[in-house]
């Protein structure tokens, strides 16, 4: 099946997101359903989503995908800035573009998240029941749960340089001053957010040229705290959960604690790798028929 692939823009309390819109064969049927995707952290469109984003569009779906304010090719500074409340307000954004499109079916929107917007779709479907299904792939439900992760393949020296570095950079924020990076992802012992075995490896063997491997540091203050599985109750639409039983990086007992609280309409696909093996492969392969699959019910396509 042919997909047409075109730019696209979008205001987020104006500031310009980017996206990638994917359309659907003119064959296909029109209103169809559209799947919005964005990346978990530090990831941008352009890092392993392509080939979600192809397989969703050949199956009849329209696919928006798009970058965060402060990264990729969206506008917003300082850059480098993962701003949770924020990432959740340009997901908003994304799904009112989507809604106006032209030839999208408006009551059939659905999200696709990865890692940490695993859990932002949570937060979404929960707060706009007009939702029509999400997915959530090796989840982030609980920043407390991945903190401890962290901690353990991190060592307590780094973790508390980590800390200590975040209050730095929000202190420099308080004043306007350049942000106090660190480094996204890095080798075991190293400081980084994320430092497990597989981490840096598995992370950049997704990421294209011009992908920066810095955060700001800010983000570690808050993000212990955030805990997307809260939401969980509040979900009505239907929804997948796919969890790596060898996730180094997310929790897998929450991410099935989540599955517990969605209720009937949730749905669990377990896979036996790990945390960075789903965007390639046997992994790729595995969950993107699963989610064709669940896609294909959901939005009765």
């Amino acid at each position: 099946m042919s997909v047409t692939r075109r730019d696209v823009e979008f205001k987020s309390r104006g500031v310009t997101c980017r996206a990638w819109l994917y359309e659907p064969d003119t064959s296909i049927t029109r209103p169809a359903p559209c799947i919005v995707m964005a990346h978990g952290l530090g990831g941008t469109r352009g890092d392993a989503l392509e080939p979600y984003a192809q397989r969703f569009c050949e199956a009849g779906f329209f696919v928006l995908v798009f970058d965060y304010r402060h990264q990729g090719d969206s506008n917003g500074d300082p850059r480098q800035l993962i701003s949770i409340r924020r990432q959740i307000q340009d997901w908003t954004a994304a799904i009112a573009l989507a809604r106006w499109w032209d030839g999208i079916d408006p009551r059939c929107i659905a999200l696709w998240g990865t890692s940490l917007s695993g859990g932002h779709v949570v937060i979404a479907a929960a707060k706009d029941h007009r939702i029509a299904a999400i997915s959530a792939q090796c989840p982030m439900m609980d920043g407390g749960a991945s903190t401890r992760m962290a901690l353990r393949a991190s060592g307590l020296g780094n973790f508390m340089r980590l800390g200590l570095v975040a209050i730095n950079d929000a202190a420099r924020a308080l004043f306007g001053i350049a942000p106090k990076y660190v480094p996204l992802v890095a080798l075991p012992g190293e400081l980084a957010g994320m430092a497990s075995g597989d981490a840096y490896e598995g992370y950049t063997a997704l990421t294209q040229p011009g992908w920066r491997n810095e955060v700001a540091a800010r983000l570690f203050l808050s993000f212990p705290f955030y805990r997307p599985m809260s939401y969980a109750k509040a979900v009505t639409c239907p929804s997948l959960i796919v969890i790596c039983l060898k996730d180094s990086v997310t929790s897998t007992r929450v991410a099935e604690a989540v599955v517990t609280r969605i209720g009937h309409k949730a749905r669990l696909v377990k896979l036996p790798i790990g945390h960075f093996d789903i965007y390639k492969g046997e992994g790729f392969e595995r969950s993107s028929l699963e989610q064709v699959k669940f896609f294909k019910h959901a939005l009765h396509a």
